[in-house]
């Protein structure tokens, strides 16, 4: 069966067609600047290619984009869309309704706008992207896979606030962290590759893009994430503050002058390690390169994030009473071996021994500690549509 997953943003959907039985990609692509002026990407696994400008006035316009050319006579990899068996959509939040990935219905549907309120930016575009899916393909099964669900095993312990008890209640006001899709299947993917049993084992995950979130794996259940409520705390990331005093809200909207939506907009878009760097860029390959020049901010920047994966680290470690393995992945976690040996620089205490040639390595799913090595440390290079198609399989 060939598994179609999607992956809506408010302008723009990425998507992929997996062979489920052989779990090949066949096609994969990126749809940007929906609404505006519209651009297509499309790459095979016979090696065609087709990038061009085109017109996306809404989500339906761009799915028939891609349907168009999974099916097309010279590029395309299926003969007629009645062979996608089913649509797998990635769905940001599902608060406290979803611990699982679910078959989509019109009452799967409400719950997730009811979601709405705790993921403004993108549950609204995940319900238009599956809409545009029925619309085109009205009589494919469809499920939705949650990036807040695989964390829903946390105990009230790792996910209250401290904050008056009446808002969580009420509002949900909780953590749900992110990334789960990632992190469910890294961890799985570690404990698979290093050998160890996932159902008695102590595994970290740090998922280090440019967003980025370290997670707490015992016995193959998260008990423990970075991410909170929204997908700004935790980890300093790319353009998100992470961590930081909440008076600090209060304080820059007094001198500055702004409101409450102008600093969380700051928070989120302006701050990490490009706000540190002085607008130098979120890119950690160009940070790197910077520091490598004398660039002190660049420098502080890539410092301060280091050490802030070693602190999440040192805490998850204590949450679990120890760690048989950590895992690195994304775009950062998979290809800079930098950043990673500077992480694991703050935990010689868990008898850490890195192997740096193997460090050297990017890109690829391999060991980087050293065979005495007392933790297992890994780069397993995450695929978060493979794990949809995979859930979306099991419920088909």
């Amino acid at each position: 069966m060939n598994v179609l997953v999607i992956n809506c943003g408010s302008s723009s959907l990425k998507y992929q067609l997996i062979n489920a039985d052989t779990e090949e990609a066949l096609a994969s692509g990126l749809c940007e600047r929906i609404g505006i002026d519209g651009r297509f990407k499309y790459k095979s696994n016979t090696g065609a290619k087709v990038e061009k400008e085109a017109t996306m006035n809404n989500h339906e316009d761009a799915i028939k984009i891609v349907l168009d050319a999974l099916i097309d006579a010279q590029n395309g990899v299926i003969k007629s869309l009645d062979e996608i068996g089913a649509v797998g959509h990635r769905v940001v939040h599902g608060g406290e309704k979803f611990a699982h990935s679910v078959v989509i219905n019109d009452e799967v549907m409400k719950a997730i706008e009811e979601c709405n309120d705790l993921a403004p930016l993108h549950n609204p575009a995940n319900l238009i992207g599956i809409n545009a899916c029925k619309a085109l393909m009205p009589n494919v099964p469809m499920v939705a896979v949650f990036d807040t669900a695989f964390h829903q095993t946390m105990p009230e312990k790792a996910y209250l606030y401290g904050i008056p008890c009446e808002y969580y209640e009420k509002y949900k006001i909780r953590r749900y962290g992110f990334h789960g899709t990632s992190h469910s299947f890294v961890s799985k993917k570690m404990a698979e590759f290093a050998g160890m049993d996932i159902n008695n084992s102590k595994i970290i995950v740090c998922h280090l893009g440019n967003g980025a979130s370290v997670s707490a794996v015992l016995n193959g259940k998260s008990v423990d994430t970075s991410m909170g409520l929204t997908p700004l705390e935790g980890l300093l990331m790319g353009t998100r503050s992470g961590d930081l005093d909440p008076a600090i809200i209060e304080f820059i909207a007094n001198k500055e002058g702004k409101n409450i939506s102008e600093i969380l907009n700051i928070l989120n878009k302006k701050s990490g390690v490009q706000g540190m760097s002085g607008g130098l860029s979120s890119d950690f390959r160009d940070l790197g390169a910077a520091a490598a020049e004398g660039n002190v901010l660049a420098k502080q920047a890539l410092d301060v994030f280091c050490y802030r994966v070693a602190k999440y680290i040192g805490a998850y470690t204590a949450a679990m009473n120890g760690v048989d393995g950590i895992a690195f992945t994304a775009g950062i976690g998979e290809n800079d071996g930098a950043v990673r040996e500077s992480v694991l620089s703050y935990l010689g205490y868990l008898g850490i021994e890195l192997d740096k040639e193997k460090n050297a390595i990017r890109g690829e799913e391999v060991l980087i500690s050293t065979a005495d090595s007392k933790v297992k440390v890994c780069v397993i290079p995450t695929n978060e549509e493979l794990a949809i198609a995979r859930e979306t399989v099991a419920l088909i």
